[in-house]
């Protein structure tokens, strides 16, 4: 099996595990294989604190309850990669040389860039490894 594709498994049992807790509390549901799915990991240039050229890539999955809206989601995946592309590309702009990521605001982001694209909300964004070399 694929290297990342187990690592995407591994997302999301760690995400069902830890969200189940979470959504018991507060009556969502949590990820399934159902209404899960992965998109390609995201990259964008930054600026290193030697002034040199680095790396900033984001592993993105979207989680969708709703099978109307899942379809259109995964019709929807090159819009979405585009748009968090943009997403990526100006938080990366934003970092500070040898800075931590926020990846509160992140997320914010793209999930604004996902409710966008899908024209309505219903569909969760869901982070996997954040990388900044």
């Amino acid at each position: 099996m694929e290297r990342r594709a187990l690592l995407g498994l591994a997302l999301v049992a760690t995400a069902a595990a830890s969200t189940s807790a979470h959504a018991s509390s507060s009556g969502a549901a949590a990820p399934s294989a159902d209404t899960y799915f992965r998109l390609p990991i995201i990259t964008a240039s930054i600026m290193r604190a030697n002034g040199g050229r680095g790396v900033f890539s984001v592993e993105t999955g979207v989680d969708v309850p709703d099978a109307t809206l899942r379809t259109r989601a995964q019709q929807s995946a090159p819009r979405l990669r585009a748009a968090y592309a943009i997403v990526a590309q100006r938080f990366a702009n934003g970092l500070r040389p040898g800075a931590v990521p926020d990846l509160d605001r992140l997320t914010a982001e793209l999930q604004a860039a996902t409710n966008a694209t899908l024209g309505r909300a219903g569909a969760r964004v869901l982070l996997g490894t954040v990388l900044a070399l």
